[in-house]
């Protein structure tokens, strides 16, 4: 099985229509089974896709609706746009798409994963202290169950900073976890998958806190693994945070993170300019693994 994740920065991305294309290509060869993407932008004054609400499964290939969802697709979605291109490769997927906030004054910004197994159920979840819209620090999560023989449930993450007053991400990382907690006490296997905007060289943060609370970071327990680095250089939300080591050695902030222990046979970047184009501000990570759950 293999799973992927990345923060696609979408339509804010200096030539974006280049580099999804070159997004669709990485796809159409990796195949992923499981595709998590965060920063999924659509424009605010787009025409409506798909109807009067937008919202209707069959708009666009394989779409599955999330429940509390009242912004409607537009036909600049990004998410949409990738179904749609896909789909005509002959790679299709069921997906849902999630808007959390207004991004750069101009876009509905929010959460997209995509499953080539059937979603059986979708959900959001807030896990910012702000819930307006217009704020862009507001937070959330999205997470599809899909069906197979066992319970699994997958989120698209992109959490906040260890150091910020307003929307600090311990409070968030709490509420998340304590939600899926609820999810794993039933039995469901859990993945958590983004950009948690913790690097993994910093001590005493995010990630020691997410690992601490028996999250297992996929990269460590990797048979094969690269350097795992996901952003090489300053971006959004890094500008004044970055010391100059960081910003010229990258910064580990994009993971993968189970539930359960599992045989991760690889983990590594991707789309960041080597073997694939770089297609977004972030680098990607993929992992394959055996799907069975190893016992303790």
């Amino acid at each position: 099985m293999k799973i992927m994740t990345i923060n696609t920065h979408s339509l804010a991305e200096p030539d974006f229509e280049q580099k999804r294309e070159q997004f669709v290509q990485v796809l159409l060869r990796e195949k992923p089974d499981i595709l998590a993407l965060q920063e999924v932008n659509q424009t605010i004054a787009s025409p409506v896709l798909g109807g009067a609400c937008g919202l209707e499964t069959g708009a666009v290939p394989g779409y599955r609706p999330c429940p509390g969802v009242e912004i409607p697709l537009r036909q600049d979605n990004y998410a949409a746009w990738l179904a749609d291109r896909l789909a005509g490769e002959g790679l299709s997927y069921e997906w849902s798409w999630m808007p959390a906030k207004v991004g750069y004054g101009i876009y509905d910004e929010g959460m997209a994963i995509f499953s080539r197994a059937p979603i059986e159920e979708a959900e959001q979840l807030q896990i910012s202290r702000s819930s307006d819209y217009q704020y862009w620090k507001t937070r959330k999560v999205l997470g599809i169950r899909t069906k197979g023989e066992e319970t699994s449930w997958y989120y698209s993450v992109h959490m906040g900073w260890w150091d910020d007053e307003e929307e600090p991400f311990e409070r968030q990382w709490r509420t998340l976890d304590r939600h899926l907690q609820e999810k794993r006490a039933a039995g469901a296997g859990v993945w958590l998958l983004g950009d948690f905007n913790s690097p993994a060289e910093v001590r005493g943060q995010g990630y020691d806190l997410v690992c601490g609370d028996g999250w297992l970071d996929t990269y460590v327990l990797a048979e094969k693994r690269d350097d795992g680095i996901t952003v090489s250089k300053v971006i959004d939300g890094w500008r004044e945070r970055s010391s100059k080591k960081e910003a010229g050695s990258g910064m580990r902030l994009d993971y993968i993170f189970s539930s359960e222990r599992r045989q991760v046979l690889s983990s590594g970047v991707i789309c960041s300019g080597t073997r694939e184009p770089q297609v977004s501000d972030h680098y990607g990570v993929t992992i394959e693994i055996r799907e069975a759950i190893i016992e303790h």
